[in-house]
């Protein structure tokens, strides 16, 4: 038998369907909250090292990558950091601001669900957890949902289900199979936000395991200033995962090793430390293991006072502009979000609400909406699920 008692079914209990439920429950509507995870927010319990790196104080459009990258301005402000930061004043978790504008809770992410669970508690939303969505069906201005072995319908779906980024948590594409179903198209879904793999010539970089320094890593037009990391299957670390964002395969991704060196830095140490040798003096500025192999594969033998001014302004272009050539990444498995997704030609930028089924909704990651690392995407969690949680 169906149950028709709700306004609006939500699928999803991560940071959007969370904040969508709250919305529109406490603006008075019948809402049902359904995810087959056991409990809801798995995502924010294990963010930010398990303290939610909840929103980004920098947070504008252009910090997002979508087909369409003006979809996301209309939902961005009119919820905004400061809105979600009073939020969680008012629930009295204390939080700081770490770096470039990325802000953690002080102790446990689980206070951030603790807070949303209330929110839709004020709402009187239905949370459900732990059963299978078992099918989706559209008819008589109803979407039809079979939830385990309880069957419900609403007049209205949203879709906040998410993408396939992290499966070992239940992650999967079941957002894009549903749009599908109901018509609307995707743009193809990719990892984002995901460690780089290094093959070829690059291989012998993956001696460094463990090594990581500051730089600025540059893929396509975007570049980001911040640590890399070198793991025994490639590159990682925060400006290799936002790079990977931007990058596509068989092209190369570009890191400056000294973005703060002045120029002729290495002429330089010649004139003042000529019989230093190149792994030396890169010493100085990096980490032993990694200028011993830069040293290597820039073949300057000798002594600094040995080498022509030229080789070594050849050599400091080198280091300003190392090429490397991914030949993947380390996949969904080890990827934050998901870039793709539902595609936002067929959505409202003002409600989320797909432009050709009445009553469907999408929000959150499963969207082709993708920001970059640092609170961006739950930003953008909490302004698309209010959105649609108004519009509901």
């Amino acid at each position: 038998m169906t149950t028709n008692d709700y306004d609006a079914i939500v699928l999803g209990a991560g940071a959007a369907g969370l904040m969508c439920a709250a919305v529109a429950g406490q603006r008075g509507r019948r809402v049902l909250l359904l995810d087959h995870a056991e409990q809801v927010g798995k995502k924010i319990l294990i963010s930010g090292g398990g303290r939610c790196n909840f929103t980004n104080i920098h947070t504008v459009p252009e910090r997002y990558l979508s087909a369409n990258p003006h979809f996301a301005k209309s939902a961005l402000a009119r919820y905004t950091p400061a809105d979600f930061i009073a939020l969680v004043d008012a629930y009295g978790i204390a939080w700081h601001e770490k770096t470039l504008g990325q802000l953690f809770c002080d102790r446990s992410a689980k206070a951030v669900v603790a807070m949303l669970l209330d929110e839709a508690a004020k709402g009187g939303v239905d949370v459900r957890c732990g059963a299978p969505v078992r099918g989706v069906e559209h008819g008589d201005g109803l979407f039809r949902v079979t939830f385990g072995d309880r069957a419900f319908a609403a007049p209205n779906l949203v879709i906040a289900t998410g993408g396939p980024s992290i499966p070992k948590m239940g992650a999967s594409g079941f957002a894009y199979d549903l749009a599908r179903h109901f018509g609307l198209k995707v743009v193809e879904p990719r990892p984002a936000l995901v460690p780089l793999t290094l093959g070829g010539e690059d291989v012998l970089f993956r001696e460094l395991s463990g090594v990581a320094t500051p730089v600025e890593a540059r893929a396509g037009k975007a570049a980001f200033r911040e640590a890399a990391l070198f793991t025994h299957r490639g590159l990682s670390g925060p400006a290799i995962l936002q790079a990977s964002s931007y990058w596509r395969h068989g092209e190369p991704v570009t890191i400056d090793f000294l973005p703060d060196a002045a120029p002729g830095w290495l002429v330089e140490a010649k004139r003042s430390r000529p019989r230093a040798t190149l792994a030396a003096a890169l010493g100085g500025v990096l980490p032993d293991r990694l200028a011993q192999t830069l040293a290597e594969r820039l073949t300057l033998p000798g002594e600094l006072g040995a080498q022509a001014d030229r080789k070594l302004a050849g050599a400091e272009t080198r280091l300003k502009r190392w090429t490397f050539h991914p030949n993947g990444t380390e996949g969904f498995a080890k990827a934050e979000v998901t870039a793709g997704g539902i595609s936002t030609a067929g959505l409202s930028s003002q409600t989320m609400m797909a432009k050709s089924v009445a009553g469907l909704y999408a929000v959150g990651e499963a969207v082709d909406v993708t920001g970059w690392l640092g609170g961006y995407n739950f930003q953008w969690a909490w302004a698309s699920g209010y959105a649609a949680g108004r519009a509901l």
